[in-house]
């Protein structure tokens, strides 16, 4: 049984590659423990794709954070560069690109989805986020 208790957990990895097999794993323990293993399989495969456009195409760290309010599971990944990520592409247009898929695939899984610039002490950065129902 889900819990009804808001909760958040971040989790700051090097800018490698191996960042989005650790983030992955993480979340698969994080919601497993908070109930919410029907929401694995999707949060993992969006978690990742926003870790692994965070590393591929910024430098510096990157954080994944994973929150819960509401019935809602919000999933999210931060990079140091304030740039906004592409748009993503529609699937018909990428069912044959080896690359570029990710933030579509965001898309077509999430309620929601979004990025915001951030600035924290003196650093700037953006948040790309997306919102998962528990329904």
């Amino acid at each position: 049984m889900p819990e009804k208790q808001p909760w958040e957990y971040s989790l700051y990895v090097p800018n490698d590659p191996r960042a989005v097999t650790v983030s992955r794993r993480t979340l698969r323990l994080i919601l497993t423990v908070h109930g919410l293993i029907r929401l694995v399989d999707t949060a993992e495969l969006v978690a990742a794709e926003l870790v692994a456009n965070a590393v591929r195409h910024t430098e510096g760290p990157v954080a994944l954070r994973v929150g819960w309010a509401g019935g809602v599971l919000k999933v999210g990944a931060w990079d140091a560069d304030p740039r906004p990520p592409e748009p993503p592409g529609t699937f018909d247009l990428l069912l044959d690109a080896e690359e570029g898929r990710g933030l579509a695939l965001v898309r077509a899984c999430a309620a929601q989805w979004g990025w915001r610039p951030l600035a924290r002490n003196g650093s700037r950065g953006k948040y790309v986020w997306c919102e998962l129902d528990a329904a």
